[in-house]
């Protein structure tokens, strides 16, 4: 029986004041990392999840280069769009091709 491995869920409150102090505190510290080798205890989670965290808001503010949160969930949207559009179209061309065939069948032979 093997144990699956589970994350804490961390408020956006959480995550929001973790990221503040980080922001707030690097200039005190040698480097971001430190800050975040720092806090990350504080706040109960592993500093690569604190730096996950930072590197995020730091993207969404525009301060790092990378897809935004918001452009991530709408590449999701229109990816299951796409996929759900593609079903739709295999269902209707299976649909059309058997309706086809039906009309063949019926029609009078001469």
């Amino acid at each position: 029986m093997s144990k699956s491995k589970t994350r804490p869920n961390y408020s956006p409150e959480v995550r929001e004041r973790a990221v503040r102090m980080v922001l707030e505190q690097t200039k005190e510290h040698s480097s971001q990392w430190a800050a975040i080798a720092s806090i990350a205890p504080k706040i109960g989670c592993t500093p690569q999840t604190l730096l996950d965290w930072v590197r995020r808001v730091e993207r969404d503010q525009g301060l790092r280069a990378g897809v935004t949160t918001d452009e991530r969930e709408r590449m999701k949207a229109l990816e299951r769009e796409n996929r759900e559009l593609r079903q739709a179209n295999e269902i209707l061309r299976k649909a059309s091709a058997y309706f086809a065939l039906a009309e063949l069948d019926r029609r009078p032979k001469s």
